[in-house]
């Protein structure tokens, strides 16, 4: 009976809701497996067909298993499916000494996987960004692919900021492309731009506790996760969007 349960998760896997309920509500209408071989055909175009010849061999198999039942299983696998969907993978990152006892990711490899991932559009937030050749050189080859980049930094102290190193200044010759923001501030009871994290076109983000520096890229003991799915990328891309569109940080 495995065969036939193996298909129907095939089945909610593959076929869009809409679908997969539009197959269940035919299933549940027939009165046994025997009128099967009539109603498939309305499936419509894009179904699998071999998937639905593997579907019906099975149900024929265990043709005591009723349409009812089969139609619950079906709308179950898709509800299943849709919800693993949204779930997210969450890996550790981790720049420092390593124990072999725990598997991580480097620092500076996740940011660059960020980059490259971006088709549309990419966030990048950090305090400060000096002496990181190998991701100007990504940050580059996605301005090349079209990719929207957005940079939000702390400004220089020359310019009314909390660092010393002006990233902004830096980063417009390194990628003349490159949007640029700082957070403006209009008392100096604000802080500064302490959050370090990037997002690629609400797909995948970095949260790491990493400046974007060759000192936090290479000798730092610096800890993040990299986040692919679910609501979180999203979710960061849109705050991020709201703070550009509502002024909060502002183009340079």
């Amino acid at each position: 009976m495995n065969e036939i349960f193996q298909i129907v998760a095939e089945l909610g896997m593959k076929l869009h809701p809409d679908r997969i309920e539009a197959i269940a509500g035919k299933i549940a209408s027939l009165g046994s497996f025997n009128d099967f071989s009539r109603a498939k055909s309305s499936f419509g175009p894009n179904v699998d067909n071999m998937l639905i010849q593997r579907f019906e061999r099975a149900w024929q198999n265990y043709s005591h298993i009723g349409p009812t039942e089969l139609s619950i299983a079906l709308r179950s696998a898709s509800w299943t499916s849709s919800l693993h969907n949204m779930k997210s993978s969450v890996e550790l990152v981790w720049t420092g000494p390593l124990t072999g006892v725990v598997p991580v990711r480097h620092t500076e490899q996740v940011l660059c996987q960020v980059i490259k991932s971006s088709t549309k559009k990419l966030y990048i937030v950090s305090y400060v960004a000096h002496k990181v050749e190998t991701i100007v050189r990504e940050l580059c080859d996605a301005a090349r692919r079209g990719v929207s980049i957005n940079l939000i930094f702390e400004s220089s102290t020359e310019h009314g900021g909390a660092v010393s190193f002006d990233s902004v200044g830096a980063m417009k010759k390194a990628v003349s492309t490159a949007n640029i923001y700082v957070w403006k501030k209009i008392s100096q009871s604000v802080g500064s731009v302490h959050a370090k994290c990037a997002v690629a076109d609400g797909e995948l983000s970095f949260i790491t506790s990493a400046n974007f520096t060759a000192a936090a890229m290479e000798r730092n003991m610096e800890l993040g996760v990299l986040v692919e799915g679910g609501h979180i990328p999203e979710n960061l891309e849109r705050h991020l969007e709201a703070l550009i569109y509502t002024g909060t940080v502002q183009k340079i």
